[in-house]
């Protein structure tokens, strides 16, 4: 009985995955967030640190 449930979380765990790789909301949001020369988040609307210097 247990191994069942245990089988069924997994199998149910999967069916997640595939969902989420499918869309994930705010992916797009998230590559604009980060700057183009050194890969870092960006916070706020200024400049990176990395063009600063």
């Amino acid at each position: 009985m247990l191994v069942k449930i245990v089988a069924l979380f997994l199998v149910f765990m999967a069916v997640l995955a595939m969902f989420g790789r499918l869309r994930m909301p705010g992916a797009k949001r998230l590559r604009d967030a980060r700057c183009t020369r050194c890969g870092r988040f960006r916070i706020g609307k200024g400049q990176c640190p990395c063009t600063k210097g």
